[in-house]
């Protein structure tokens, strides 16, 4: 249950965190903060262990812990998302 919560307020920390730097924030709140942070962190621990292990096995537990390096992550992830619905919307 803990987990989940954090999950949550760090899902909502990155997504607003990517959301100001891509310049999207005005038309986000606080839900689709949580979303995009939260799918965010999907994004880029997929793209961190098929960089470090060449394969998208999501279930490697040595990945799965909670750091400042997985919150950059998580952000950058985030970042990547915004900037693919950025271009779906203008296509």
């Amino acid at each position: 249950m803990i987990n989940l919560l954090i999950w949550i307020i760090v899902g909502g920390i990155s997504g607003w965190v990517a959301s100001l730097i891509t310049g999207t924030d005005k038309q986000m709140g606080w839900f689709s903060n949580v979303v995009v942070g939260m799918i965010g962190s999907l994004i880029g621990g997929a793209i961190v262990i098929f960089l470090n292990t060449g394969n998208f096995d999501l279930t490697n537990t040595a990945y799965n812990n909670f750091n400042l390096v997985s919150i950059v992550v998580s952000v950058l992830g985030a970042i990547v998302l915004l900037g693919i619905l950025k271009l779906l919307r203008r296509a």
